[in-house]
């Protein structure tokens, strides 16, 4: 995608698929938080850098929230998506949904809200290309971006 072309979300978001193997589970057969909060960070991160055009690292990861545990065999999907950008930084939220492909069952497991700063070839933070909205969540998810970063930055 050309620098200078308006940037939307749909060219950045991102779905992640995952098993979950036994190497992934704790002794109760559910998948380890720190194996999905990697996977969660990555998924984040290829959002980030498709939307900057940049290597990205991650500065903060809020709000991660275990609604329901994922299961031995279970199929995690992870969607990323760039929210909104402030200067050098944008928040990324993703949704992670699990799967019983025995019975079909789907539920929403997981959300977060990470915050990616767009780094130079020297690891310097650089401006990040704004991001334009256009559907009615993905306004709503980009003004609630600005309140979410301003209860951070208040802490």
């Amino acid at each position: 995608m050309s620098t200078n072309k308006k940037r939307f979300v749909k060219y950045s978001q991102v779905e992640m698929t995952q098993l979950v193997l036994p190497n992934d589970t704790n002794q109760l057969g559910n998948l380890l938080g720190g194996r999905l909060m990697e996977w969660i960070d990555i998924a984040a991160a290829i959002a980030a850098q498709r939307h900057s055009n940049r290597v990205c690292v991650t500065a903060a990861l809020d709000n991660l929230v275990f609604h329901h545990p994922i299961h031995l065999g279970e199929v995690v999907t992870l969607r990323a998506s760039v929210n909104r950008v402030f200067s050098t930084s944008m928040e990324v939220g993703v949704i992670v949904i699990a799967e019983n492909q025995l019975t079909s069952d789907r539920r929403l497991t997981n959300t977060a809200y990470l915050t990616f700063v767009g780094v130079d070839d020297h690891g310097q933070p650089v401006k990040v290309p704004s991001i334009h909205p256009q559907s009615k969540d993905e306004k709503r998810r980009f003004k609630e971006a600005l309140d979410r970063r301003n209860k951070r930055l208040a802490k």
